[in-house]
């Protein structure tokens, strides 16, 4: 394990506790000696985390303390640049957009090495599928859907038919090749899935839905079938 590693694991141990623990016990939860433990307090302490104690006594951290980028594990790194790649080539143009963003903002503040990592990283996306109906523009459904408002959608069906719906948008998935905006629906009075590729028009509103996303996006999963609820 890195000391950068080790320091970030020191942080979530101290988040666990709401009262003061010792030295030792934080040293034998990390497997090093009191001495380091008590060079790696100091060094926490230096970077800004709000840490009160002293040897003896005990120490605790002060709520509110967040960590910077720099302690990202080099897993966490890894994880950041591959699911980065991944919206970048399969979600829309914004959110690759954002994704590109992101990762300069990460590598602005990384330490050296670590930034040779995050550059050079050997995670890789592959080629997917087509995506159908890439070229939707999919930002006002991720706007109504952060702001809990309703939308107005004409939606083909299989023979081509549009209707008029009005939805409550709770969720956006992306398949390989397919987005599916997981929504309720008024003129159904039930949850709906809507392919994007068969929106014809989408037309927000500034209505709030009645309820709130996180309860439609619970009383969703208990419709689903088990085994897949449990992976999303």
């Amino acid at each position: 394990m890195s000391r950068a590693e080790r320091l970030l694991d020191l942080i979530q141990i101290l988040r666990g506790y709401r009262a003061p623990v010792t030295g030792t016990v934080l040293a034998d939860r990390l497997g090093v000696s009191l001495r380091t433990l008590y060079r790696d307090i100091a060094t926490l302490q230096a970077q800004g985390a709000d840490i009160a104690g002293e040897p003896g006594l005990g120490y605790v951290l002060k709520p509110g303390f967040m960590l910077p980028p720099l302690m990202f594990s080099e897993d966490e790194i890894e994880a950041l640049v591959l699911g980065a790649r991944w919206v970048r080539a399969r979600a829309d143009g914004r959110l690759g957009a954002a994704a590109e963003t992101v990762l300069a903002k990460v590598g602005a503040v990384l330490p050296p090495d670590l930034r040779t990592m995050l550059d050079d990283s050997g995670l890789l996306i592959g080629p997917g599928a087509a995506i159908v109906g890439g070229d939707i523009d999919l930002d006002p459904v991720r706007i109504a859907i952060r702001r809990e408002h309703r939308l107005d959608i004409g939606y083909r069906d299989e023979a081509g038919r549009v209707t008029r719906r009005r939805i409550w948008p709770f969720a956006l998935a992306f398949f390989e090749s397919v987005r599916i905006v997981a929504a309720w629906c008024e003129m159904r009075s039930d949850f709906r899935h809507f392919r994007v590729d068969r929106i014809s028009e989408i037309a927000p509103t500034e209505t709030h839905y009645p309820k709130r996303r996180a309860a439609l996006l619970r009383a969703w999963r208990k419709t689903l079938p088990a085994k897949i609820a449990d992976k999303i």
